[in-house]
């Protein structure tokens, strides 16, 4: 049940010396209910919980990491691009009632947080300076724009608030926790929330095994057209050959030719269609560079059948796996974030100098072959290398079909990359994807000159022709060396 008036009192007594003065350094929102602000103070950083669910509303500070969707709702974005970065300047009760407020002076003012813990009509809201609603968690459009309003809260027959029925009386803290009172409350409702948490993940990761699934199959069946065209050409440099021995009997306009087939030890007739439009040679050079496309297809296109089919396989086993209750997600991994700007500069004595492979632009990096390898950090950074750093020989290499980093290797003109080193670039390519939660996928590649600008578009948004593809798993021997090579 959700918690009652008293209960919010205690919890927001032992809040207030903990986060007030602090700067919310990143938002989250690990369940469609609920978020988390990851605030920082001087030499202690706290996660607060703020959750909205009908049956479950409350607010207090999390001991744990929570699971956090791999794409922010728009809510979790908004107060990400809104309220990020600000400092909590007050917390305080509304009232007595089951209502936080919780201000805050952001970029763009002073912006009030919301928390309506009443039950049923739980909700969070973002207000400006004059409590007009900007936001509102639950997506009601209609309260953008008014000015804000407390609930009232709901009477019985005995004149009973929600707060005094359903209050399941008050936490027992544990006073062998730092914060008794959130220990006790996060106690109570974790099992819940983690089981929720879990199913919501399995929901978000059956969609994308469904649509996986499909996009896979019609990708593997158009590498399987393309197969099974350009295997018509296998023979046609036998019959290249043969026309090239008997070039003197062909006359334009001939729709076809008889020929000793002298590859088969049998020594058989063999005829040998004709373009009646083209001459001798140009006969010829037409088996030759239909033997060449298949040449190509066996070389590059096969392998990329192969790893879709492999895709495929993955996909099916964690669809399996969700069917029968047995997949579970990944270990939560907390997710790496800038500090947020403050208003002013202040002083941080105990800040560690940046790791050396952060020196200079771009993450660096030494492919086991020992060729360099360039990887954007950003938007910005990742126009920078391929439009600026990148040769028009050099290898490019980015996740498919997922937001991440450029990844460049550069190369000697008229050179190809070793096997072993564009394993080493994909590997990055992935680590710095949105596919490294997966541990798996594909990522494609090819020269850099074959990377066009978007016009209009963010930079970094590029589109990509005659590329390749590899699939890659997050190999930790790979990654431990190419780490131990950056720079």
């Amino acid at each position: 049940m959700s918690l009652s008036a008293q209960e919010i009192a205690a919890v927001v007594a032992e809040i207030v010396p903990v986060v007030i003065g602090g700067w919310v350094q990143k938002v989250f929102q690990p369940t469609p209910h609920a978020i988390t602000l990851e605030v920082r103070a001087p030499g202690h950083t706290q996660s607060l919980f703020l959750s909205a669910d009908p049956e479950s509303a409350r607010l207090h500070l999390l001991s744990r990491h929570l699971l956090n969707p791999a794409t922010p709702p728009p809510f979790c974005q908004y107060l990400r691009a809104h309220v990020q970065g600000g400092r909590i300047e007050g917390i305080e009760q509304v009232q007595g009632d089951r209502i936080v407020r919780i201000r805050i002076a952001a970029r763009e003012g002073l912006r009030s947080l919301i928390a309506e813990l009443t039950g049923r009509s739980a909700d969070l809201l973002v207000l400006d300076a004059e409590d007009k609603i900007l936001a509102a968690l639950k997506g009601e459009h209609e309260k953008v724009g008014q000015p804000y309003r407390p609930p009232r809260a709901p009477r019985d027959a005995r004149g009973r608030t929600d707060s005094d029925i359903y209050s399941e009386g008050p936490p027992q803290p544990d006073e062998n926790m730092p914060f008794p009172v959130s220990a006790a409350l996060e106690r109570r409702y974790q099992q819940r929330e983690e089981e929720l948490a879990r199913t919501r993940m399995r929901q978000i990761r059956l969609a994308e095994v469904r649509k996986g699934i499909k996009r896979t199959g019609r990708r593997i069946a158009a590498l399987q057209e393309d197969l099974v065209k350009l295997c018509r050409y296998r023979d046609y440099d036998r019959y290249g050959e043969l026309l090239k021995a008997n070039l003197g009997r062909i006359a334009k306009g001939q729709a076809q030719l008889t020929v000793v087939d002298y590859f088969d030890p049998a020594m058989p007739e063999l005829v040998i269609p004709l373009d009646p439009a083209k001459g001798p040679q140009g006969n010829m050079d037409d088996y030759f560079k239909k033997h060449r496309k298949f040449l190509v297809a066996d070389r590059e296109v096969r392998p990329r059948l192969e790893a879709a089919e492999r895709e495929l396989d993955i996909l099916r086993t964690d669809l399996t796996a969700i069917q029968h209750g047995t997949w579970e997600p990944p270990a939560s991994q907390p997710e790496k974030t800038k500090r947020a700007a403050p208003h002013r500069k202040v002083a941080t004595p105990q800040a560690k100098p940046q790791r050396t492979e952060r020196a200079g632009p771009f993450r660096r990096f030494t492919s086991v072959d020992g060729l360099p390898i360039y990887v954007g950090r950003n938007a910005r950074e990742n126009e920078e290398l391929t439009f600026g750093l990148a040769k028009s020989d050099d290898l490019w290499l980015h996740a498919h079909g997922m937001p991440g980093s450029h990844v460049v290797v550069r190369l000697e003109k008229g050179a190809d990359p070793p096997p072993e080193t564009i394993r080493d670039a994909a590997t990055l390519a992935l680590l710095y994807s949105d596919l490294k939660k997966s541990g798996k996928g594909e990522v494609i590649y090819t020269k850099r000159k074959y990377v066009r600008k978007v016009k209009g578009q963010p930079p970094g948004t590029v589109t990509v022709t005659q590329e390749k593809s590899v699939f890659v798993t997050l190999d930790r021997t790979r990654l431990e060396a190419l780490k131990e090579r950056s720079r």
